[in-house]
């Protein structure tokens, strides 16, 4: 065959295969009817492979040796995982416009006959288009985040009272992140299957954050990370060690490390155990027990967070992807405030403010509809508008950042 001709030829299959690929694409829901949530799997799939790539890079690249992180750097990480979060906004905008692998489409969603109809049900399978899918998803987003900071404050003390040493507190930081992956992926899910079976457990969500609004303003936790019921239980099951062992989670040493300094580069060096020091069993350093209560928080604040952002929507790859980033950029931020908490004296009554907005906002979407079961007239749900949420939480906590810094604490301690 003529060359040319040949790639005329080839030209016109790429073409042609093109043009297939798109048409199936645009008529894959159609086609498949039912089949949706299986193209929605494939969303899944690819979201949560890109955070594994981020976590890869992360650990395996930018952080393979253990260093102490600088404010400098925190920073930086803290722009780059901002600049994901948001922009991840834009996918959502583009993927729930088009239906890009079914987002969009046979989506559980607040009921909006409930405005007129207080018999209707709460929550249906309808259609969301990508102005409200990238709202929803920024709203979710600025919520987890500012919930977030609350957990940097008690991460905080974890690690003074262990006293981790700066350069190990990134890998302590970096498994918790894992770790609060895996448990939130689950409770999402569970959750969101939960409200669609049984709706009323909405106002259970909203009672429980105004409960916890009102403990947070009212009841002063235990500052004592060694009366943790989770430390004690560890210590009393498994051998532990006092010392660190370099970044080790688990040691076979009974005596402490002892460190050199490499004449080539300057940098410390672990030295090897001296003969017969080397135990047969394992045990846990501080490093292991700083995880565990690590995990134990962020289990703890998930338990708050994630009937917040159910308050927005019902949309489980929202509610999903929103928390997930907001807890990717928690070690970075942790890094940027962990020197800076005594100057953020009133962000603690900001986030207590959000919970109850966000408990006051679920309660009325949620109680109308129900008032039937204690005798009284059924009513209308009432929907608050997600942009003016949006509006409320960022003015809530810009008021809080401003007021910090214009009116610092006298006694230069938190009020945490």
């Amino acid at each position: 065959m003529d060359p040319s001709r040949a790639a005329e030829a080839r030209s016109i299959n790429v073409l042609e295969l093109f043009s297939l690929a798109q048409t199936a694409v645009e008529t894959a829901p159609a086609a498949i009817g039912g089949g949706g949530a299986n193209l929605k799997l494939w969303a899944y799939v690819g979201f949560i492979g890109l955070v594994i790539l981020f976590l890869a890079l992360d650990l395996g690249v930018f952080h393979r040796e253990a260093h102490e992180v600088s404010m400098k750097e925190a920073i930086s990480w803290s722009i780059v995982w901002l600049t994901c979060g948001v922009a991840f906004s834009a996918f959502v905008y583009f993927a729930y416009q088009h239906h890009w692998l079914g987002l969009g489409l046979d989506t559980p969603i607040y009921n909006p006959a409930t405005k007129t109809d207080p018999t209707a049900p709460l929550i249906v399978n309808g259609v969301v288009d990508g102005k409200t899918g990238a709202i929803q998803y920024l709203t979710g987003y600025v919520v987890e985040k500012s919930l977030a900071m609350d957990n940097i404050f008690v991460i905080a003390l974890v690690f003074q009272f262990f006293a981790i040493p700066g350069k190990y507190q990134h890998r302590v930081l970096f498994w918790g992140i894992i770790g609060a992956l895996i448990m939130r992926g689950a409770m999402i899910f569970l959750g969101a299957e939960l409200i669609m079976r049984y709706q009323w457990i909405l106002i259970i969500f909203g009672g429980f954050l105004i409960l916890t609004a009102l403990k947070m303003a009212l009841i002063k936790g235990n500052d004592d990370p060694s009366q943790n019921i989770a430390v004690k239980l560890a210590k009393k099951m498994f051998r532990t060690v006092d010392f660190f062992d370099g970044q080790k989670f688990f040691t076979k040493r009974t005596v402490k490390p002892t460190y050199s300094t490499d004449p080539k580069t300057g940098k410390q060096i672990q030295d090897p155990a001296p003969a017969g020091t080397l135990g047969l069993k394992w045990a846990m350093t501080p490093l292991f027990l700083a995880l565990i209560l690590v995990e134990i928080t962020d289990l703890v604040f998930a338990v708050d967070s994630i009937p917040a952002i159910f308050a927005i929507t019902p949309d489980p790859f929202i509610v999903f992807t929103s928390n997930i980033f907001a807890i990717l950029g928690l070690r970075a931020l942790y890094f940027c405030l962990a020197a800076l908490i005594a100057k953020f004296r009133f962000l603690k009554p900001a986030l207590i403010l959000i919970l109850a907005f966000v408990g006051v906002k679920l309660l009325l979407l949620s109680v109308p509809p129900y008032l039937g079961v204690i005798g009284l007239e059924a009513q209308r749900a009432i929907k608050i508008d997600p942009i003016l949420s949006l509006v409320i939480v960022v003015s809530v906590l810009a008021i809080a950042t401003v007021a910090s810094i214009l009116v610092p604490s006298k006694s230069g301690k938190s009020a945490h």
